[in-house]
Parts: C-alpha cells; sequence; structure tokens
C-alpha cells in the first residue's frame, strides 16, 4: 500500500523515501499500544487525520497527519507534532508565561 516513491515529512523527518522511512521511523511503532481517530476528512486524494496515540508505557499524545493517495497507493505522509494529554499547560496559559512565573 505505500509507493514506492513514497516521501514522509514531519518535525523530525524532512522528506524521507520510503526506504528512509522504514529504517528510521518504522521501528518506532514498537512503542505504540494504539490510536483513537478524532477527527477524519478526505479532499480528493488528500485525507486528513487528528489522532491521540497510546504508547506502551501509557502515555498519550496527539497529531494531525495529511496523507497522499495515488492510485490505492499512499504516496506521501505529513506529520504535525500536538501535545501530551494532558496538556501540560494549564488550560488558559501559555506556556512561555508559566515559565517567567
Amino acid at each position: 500500500m505505500i509507493a514506492e516513491d513514497y516521501y514522509f515529512t514531519s518535525p523530525l523527518d524532512n522528506g524521507l523515501d520510503r526506504k528512509a522511512y522504514f529504517d528510521i521511523c518504522w521501528p518506532n511503532s514498537k512503542t505504540i499500544a494504539g490510536f483513537e481517530f478524532l477527527h477524519c476528512s478526505e479532499d480528493g486524494d488528500l485525507a486528513f487525520v487528528t489522532y491521540e496515540g497510546r504508547t506502551v508505557d501509557g502515555k498519550t499524545f496527539r497529531n494531525c497527519e495529511v496523507h497522499t493517495v495515488r492510485n490505492g497507493q499512499l504516496t506521501n505522509t505529513e506529520v504535525y507534532f500536538g501535545w501530551n494529554v494532558p496538556h501540560r499547560v494549564p488550560h488558559g496559559e501559555h506556556a512561555e508565561n508559566r515559565q517567567a512565573a
């Protein structure tokens, strides 16, 4: 399902090709216990997903991803890291303000 010309981009990875994605990123899948999909939307060849992931050690995090599909294969993924759940900054506050306090 992942095209030979696949590319992966995240805040830590800039346009990794398919081989680099499997070598660098795929081993991290062992640390994931599951996902809860919160929002999913489709626009032509693009799919947008927001999810909360759970790690095997009990941490929860939230991310958004944009996937491009061509001829039934995934050709591109962009990951936008969110925050840990629960959020480390209290509701209505900004992290910078907390550091100054």
